[in-house]
């Protein structure tokens, strides 16, 4: 399992385990993570999943997609260089600690 740090709006931290293989996007649902909506189930046609990836972490990810970039444009909440989709995220060995800061909304 992987270790993912999460950073809520209210400043609570929490930590959730993520099966490699998965998405972070599923990993946060699986583990009641409110402040994902994941409407389209990982589809990359909206922006509700969108987090925000520490920035010693970011490096350590595949760029995003031109897809997923023009999705990014349309969050509700502020765009940072560190934002993501976490359906784009695919959990592996290399983001053991992983820490992600979630957005105060998603709509």
């Amino acid at each position: 399992m992987t270790t993912i740090h999460l950073v809520h709006p209210d400043g609570r931290r929490s930590t959730l385990q993520a099966r490699p293989g998965r998405s972070l996007m599923r990993a946060t649902l699986d583990a009641g993570v409110r402040e994902i909506m994941a409407e389209c189930g990982g589809s990359l046609i909206c922006a509700t999943c969108h987090v925000y990836v520490d920035e010693a972490w970011a490096g350590k990810l595949p760029a995003p997609s031109p897809d997923e970039a023009a999705m990014l444009d349309l969050t509700a909440a502020e765009r940072r260089p560190g934002s993501r989709l976490s359906c784009q995220i695919t959990i592996d060995a290399t983001l053991d600690g992983l820490t992600i800061e979630l957005p105060s909304r998603q709509y």
